[in-house]
């Protein structure tokens, strides 16, 4: 006769461990991320608790910051995550975009790299793959617009200054930072981001449009040619 295996779910654990009692009593701060993702999981299947699958999702995919880009039906890999456990992950994420944007709209005034990092940090520090963005100013420093020049890559052809300029002068900039994402994680220049920003240097000035600064968005880390006196 086999062994019968006995697990715990999580309402009999402790009360002062499960997820959600520890949160309300002690704050959201004080969870793991996989119990936070275990709230939204909510249950379990019958082999694994929810604050498994959690865990089998974060070991699975190399922490939480996948989340921003996993699909649906990668979700739906681990086993035990179907359609309703997947889509409810994905409208957190979309949830959080969404305060992060709401953040974007109080917080208009660009002055220094710090806020340009701010600013665009956790839009694009995550992403696989490269997006251009220009971040449109006045006269006083106020965010006009932050439109998207390209994404897949980055290179001369793509990044044309006929189309960064275009959307700066329709919406009358007096001057632009240009903003873009090293999906490795790693924000130093490469030369074709140095020789793309001396053509838009050259352009702005022609125009009278200032290219204030390039800030390249790494994984929590930046890189200012202005800082770094390349600008």
């Amino acid at each position: 006769m086999g062994s019968v295996e006995y697990r715990f779910t999580i309402k009999e654990m402790p009360v002062d461990e499960r997820p959600r009692e520890k949160l309300i009593k002690y704050g959201a701060e004080s969870l793991t991320d996989a119990e936070l993702l275990a709230l939204i999981i909510r249950i379990g299947n019958d082999k694994r608790t929810a604050i498994e699958l959690a865990q089998d999702i974060i070991n699975k995919f190399g922490g939480l910051k996948a989340l921003y880009y996993l699909s649906i039906n990668e979700l739906k890999d681990i086993k035990g995550i179907g359609d309703a456990k997947a889509a409810q992950i994905k409208a957190v994420v979309e949830l959080g975009k969404r305060l992060v944007s709401l953040e974007r709209e109080e917080k208009d005034i660009v002055r220094t790299p710090e806020d340009v990092v701010q600013l665009m940090m956790p839009e694009l520090r995550f992403l696989t793959q490269e997006v251009f963005k220009v971040i449109l100013l006045d006269i006083k420093n106020q965010v006009i617009a932050i439109p998207l020049i390209s994404k897949g890559g980055l290179s001369s052809s793509i990044v044309h200054p006929r189309e960064v300029f275009k959307e700066a002068i329709k919406r009358s900039a007096a001057a632009m930072i240009l903003v873009h994402n090293h999906p490795s994680g790693i924000p130093e220049p490469s030369r074709e981001d140095i020789n793309i920003t001396k053509r838009l240097l050259a352009a702005g000035e022609i125009l009278g449009i200032d290219v204030l600064d390039h800030v390249i968005i790494g994984d929590g880390i930046y890189y200012s040619m202005r800082e770094e006196g390349m600008i």
